[in-house]
C-alpha cells in the first residue's frame, strides 16, 4: 500500500510521549481508535547521530535514559500490527539539553548529512515516516537563515523514495508557522489549536484551547494552502490550572480529582483574571472539535495519549465527532 493509499479515511494522529513511558502511554490508549502514532521526541547530537550504540542519542524515556533502538523496533513493530502507521517526532517545543544544534545541523554544508540520519533512523526502527516538530522561535530563526523548506524539500524528496510519510506540527501564531513555501512537501500537518495561555504566558481569564480558536485555526491554514485532507486539528487531552490551582492537569488526574461530572464543562471553576479555575477541553467539546475536523479537515491529532481518563472518555468522544454522531 502506498503511503498516500488511505488519504480519504479521517486520521487520529496520537502523540506517544516517550518521557512519559511509551509502555504506559500505550497500555492507556484504545489503539482501534487511532491511524498514526508520532514518538516524541528524537533529537540528535552534537554530529548530528540520532543513534548509537545502540542506544538513541538524545531520546528520553520515563527514568531519564536514552532509549534502546531494539525498544523501539518492538513498539514500532507492536502498533504497526495493531494497524496503526508509526512515525518518529523530531525536535519538539522544548529542546533538551543533550540535542545538537539544529540551527548548525540545518546549514547547507550540514543538510544532507541531516537528511541522511533521519532516513537512516526511519529505515532501522522500520518507521513509516518522520514528523517535524521544530517550533516557535528556533523555527523562526532556521527560516529566517534559509534553511527550513530546503531542508523539508530534501527529506520530503528521501521519504517519498521509500514510500513514507513526512508530517508536522505547526502553531498558528505569527512566528511559530511553517513557512508556507514547506506546505506542500508534508503529507500531513498537524495544527497545534492549544496553548493560547498558560502557566508561564499569556493572560489568566482565559481558556486555553476554546472551539473559537479551533475554527480560526483550520479557517488560517486553508487559507495558507493546505489542502484539505492534508490539514490535521490538534486537541489537547490536558489542562491548565490558575489563580492557585495545580498548573498542569491531565485529563485522566481532573477525573479523578474532580469526578466526571465537573469535567463536562470546560472550566472548572470561575472563568475570569485572578479566578481560581481550571482551563480544558470536555468530551462534549472535544467531540464538537473532531465534527469541525470532519468538515473542514482530515481528522484529528491528540497531545498526548498517556492523558486520557481509564474509561478512554476523550478518545470515545474523537470517534463521535468524526462519524458526525
Amino acid at each position: 500500500m502506498s503511503a498516500r493509499a488511505d488519504e480519504r479515511r479521517p486520521v487520529v494522529v496520537g502523540y506517544l510521549a516517550a518521557f512519559k513511558g511509551l509502555d504506559l502511554s500505550i497500555a492507556r490508549t484504545d489503539l482501534a481508535a487511532f491511524t498514526h502514532y508520532n514518538l516524541s521526541f528524537a533529537n540528535p547530537d552534537a554530529e548530528g547521530r540520532f543513534v548509537r550504540d545502540g542506544r538513541m542519542t538524545c531520546m528520553e524515556d520515563e527514568t531519564g535514559a536514552n532509549l534502546s533502538v531494539a525498544a523501539l523496533r518492538g513498539t514500532v513493530a507492536r502498533l504497526q500490527a495493531s494497524g496503526g502507521k508509526v512515525l518518529i517526532s523530531t525536535a519538539g517545543g522544548v529542546i533538551p539539553g543533550c540535542s545538537g544544534d539544529w540551527k548548525a545541523l540545518l546549514t547547507p554544508e550540514r543538510r544532507a548529512a541531516t537528511v541522511a540520519a533521519l532516513v537512516e533512523l526511519a529505515d532501522t526502527l522500520g518507521l513509516d515516516g518522520i514528523d517535524i516538530d521544530i517550533e516557535g522561535a528556533l523555527l523562526t530563526e532556521i527560516d529566517r537563515a534559509g534553511d527550513y523548506t530546503p531542508f523539508i524539500a530534501a527529506l520530503s524528496d528521501a521519504m517519498k523514495a521509500r514510500g513514507k510519510l513526512l508530517t508536522c506540527a505547526t502553531a498558528s501564531y505569527e512566528g511559530g508557522m511553517i513557512p508556507v513555501a514547506s506546505i506542500p512537501y508534508f503529507d500531513l500537518v498537524n495544527v497545534m489549536s492549544y496553548d493560547a495561555i498558560g502557566p508561564s504566558w499569556g493572560e489568566a481569564g482565559a481558556e486555553h484551547s476554546s472551539y473559537a480558536m479551533a475554527a480560526r485555526d483550520l479557517d488560517l491554514w486553508l487559507a495558507r494552502g493546505v489542502a484539505r485532507e492534508r490539514l490535521v486539528l490538534g486537541v489537547p487531552f490536558y489542562g491548565y490550572g490558575f489563580g492557585g490551582e495545580k498548573a498542569n492537569w491531565s485529563y485522566r488526574e481532573l477525573a479523578a480529582a474532580h469526578g466526571l461530572n465537573a469535567t463536562k464543562a470546560d472550566v472548572i471553576g470561575e472563568l475570569c483574571a485572578g479566578c481560581r479555575y481550571i482551563t480544558h477541553n470536555s468530551p462534549a467539546t472535544i467531540a464538537k472539535k473532531a465534527r469541525l475536523a470532519a468538515e473542514k479537515a482530515g481528522g484529528v491529532m491528540v497531545w498526548e495519549l498517556s492523558q486520557d481518563s481509564p474509561d478512554h472518555a476523550l478518545t470515545k468522544a474523537i470517534t463521535r465527532g468524526l462519524l458526525r454522531e
